[in-house]
């Protein structure tokens, strides 16, 4: 009972592996996941729609079958290999960027454009699949055949019609994945040594660290209610059939 009380209070106490408060630990690490994730979360959502839009657009044409040919390819490749060949193409091949490593300050955009790249081009796939579905759904209702029997162009169909109404799904996908944002990416963060939360919650894991592997499970499960409420309340402001009681 007082265990739970502590942890619904916020009050995470020390680490075990070293002493230190936890929320010196989580006030450290949060900048640079929050600055990573949110490029990678940023450059997905715009990218993926905008592809996802263009190859409906497109439907039943070479675009179209090339497009979702490329997506399942881009599904089947393990998030390693895009993170292997990224650092050695882009960073030691070309070395437009650096491998691995951060600063603090207006220097942390060059480490973290690297990672962003690698997050966007793995996340393409399903994203762009699931938003093409979507989107393919949504131009088959009676309301797009009506706009067009007006003479309502297509790009107007597209962007003012069935972007719009398919707002929901988008939502849902998108606010869902803001508690990731703060948590950083495991993955990410471990090999471009990135000294955000994901890779404190893998360090302490290696350290049997538990009272940061607490700490850091709590938070996940209350950023993922809050992106859940989030997302109700977002659908009664997106469409007026949807009212909250």
């Amino acid at each position: 009972k007082k265990h739970m009380s502590e942890l619904l209070l916020l009050r995470f106490g020390n680490s075990d592996a070293t002493g230190e408060p936890i929320w010196n630990k989580l006030r450290m690490g949060v900048g640079p996941s929050t600055l990573v994730a949110s490029l990678v979360f940023l450059a997905s959502l715009v990218v993926s729609i905008t592809l996802a839009l263009l190859i409906a657009y497109y439907r039943g044409t070479y675009l179209d079958v090339w497009g979702v040919f490329l997506c399942v390819l881009i599904m089947s490749i393990t998030y390693l290999v895009y993170i292997i060949g990224g650092q050695y193409i882009l960073g030691k091949l070309l070395r437009y960027l650096p491998l691995a490593g951060y600063t603090r300050g207006f220097g942390a955009m060059k480490f973290a454009l690297l990672p962003m790249a690698i997050g966007l081009v793995s996340a393409l796939g399903s994203e762009v699949r699931f938003y093409r579905t979507i989107m393919l759904e949504e131009m088959n209702q009676d309301y797009v055949r009506t706009a067009r029997a007006k003479g309502v162009s297509e790009q107007a169909v597209l962007f003012k019609h069935v972007l719009k109404n398919a707002s929901i799904p988008i939502l849902t996908r998108t606010v869902l994945s803001l508690p990731f944002i703060m948590m950083g990416s495991i993955v990410l963060e471990s090999f471009f040594g990135i000294p955000g939360l994901g890779s404190m919650t893998v360090d302490a894991i290696n350290s049997q660290d538990f009272a940061v592997v607490r700490a850091m499970v709590f938070l996940g499960t209350i950023l993922y209610i809050i992106g859940a409420a989030l997302t109700d309340i977002c659908y009664a402001l997106v469409d007026p059939r949807v009212r909250l009681e």
